[in-house]
């Protein structure tokens, strides 16, 4: 992807040209998948181009006019620069990311119905008819496809997410500049999500301290095998996947989980353009 995508170097309209872009300096530089509690990550209050360390303006909301990339919804940490860029790195991969503010319909962010073993427990999305989110849309190419697919196990048997083709008008995204998508990627998660108590998906509360202990709160089981505390939570969970799928059989066991109302769309919509694509083998799954 050639810089084009970008108002230049570290500069837009109006910015100074001194501007540091680093993420570090824009306070976007931290890793949920290496501090769990951080989990979904910072996202950016504005679109912009993830260029390796740097997050550099658009002057455009819409990039698969070439049939390179296609839109893919961010819903938890892949909002993240910090995260994606992380995940990319991890293949050698340095492409720069397009991720796009857009303003999405028929759509919120749920909580995923498994224990990730990076730590965490991570957003799903959910449907949501006329609810209103501003969520990022990142245009990725076939490499960054497949990292993703690959992250959130999409190939993968015992994987816990599906890629699925969300169309307009069921999701109406529009990414800024007077255009309506005809549709996008999501993750949706192939365990459900858990629901509110009262049997519709619960919405994230987007920061996993008061969800985990919360979460612990409501279940003795639960504290049996992470503890009583997000932290004790975290520590247990990180890298054991047997403990993360006794979890995940937990929530299930007992009557937290619902659908997301997205199960019909997995394995439906377009052609897929780049479905030869073979995700990366060794890529961790969430």
């Amino acid at each position: 992807m050639s810089q084009r995508l970008s108002g230049g170097p570290g500069r837009g309209p109006g910015r100074p040209s001194g501007e540091d872009r680093t993420l570090g300096a824009l306070g976007l530089a931290g890793v949920p998948r290496e501090e769990p509690l951080l989990y979904p990550g910072a996202w950016p209050t504005e679109s912009g181009l993830l260029d390796g360390d740097r997050l550099l303006p658009l002057d455009r909301a819409v990039h698969g006019d070439g049939g390179d990339r296609v839109p893919v919804l961010a819903i938890g940490s892949n909002a993240s620069p910090g995260q994606l860029r992380h995940k990319m790195a991890e293949f050698g991969i340095g492409s720069p990311i397009p991720m796009v503010r857009s303003r999405v319909t028929g759509l919120d962010i749920g909580v995923s119905a498994h224990v990730s073993r990076m730590g965490y427990v991570s957003a799903s999305p959910v449907g949501a008819a006329g609810v209103v989110r501003e969520l990022f849309v990142l245009w990725l190419d076939a490499e960054q496809l497949a990292v993703i697919d690959a992250s959130e196990g999409v190939p993968m048997a015992g994987g816990n997410f599906d890629r699925a083709w969300l169309p307009a008008p069921d999701v109406r995204v529009e990414p800024g500049d007077g255009t309506v998508l005809r549709g996008a990627y999501a993750y949706v998660n192939r365990h459900g999500v858990l629901h509110d108590g009262n049997g519709a998906p619960r919405r994230h509360p987007g920061e996993q301290r008061p969800l985990i202990t919360e979460l612990l709160h409501g279940s003795a089981r639960l504290r049996g095998l992470f503890g009583v505390t997000p932290e004790e939570f975290c520590a247990r969970a990180r890298a054991d996947r047997r403990l993360c799928e006794r979890g995940t059989r937990l929530f299930a066991e007992e009557g937290r989980v619902t659908a997301s109302g997205l199960e019909r769309y997995v394995g439906s919509g377009p052609d897929d353009p780049f479905s030869g694509t073979r995700p990366p083998s060794t890529a961790p799954m969430p």
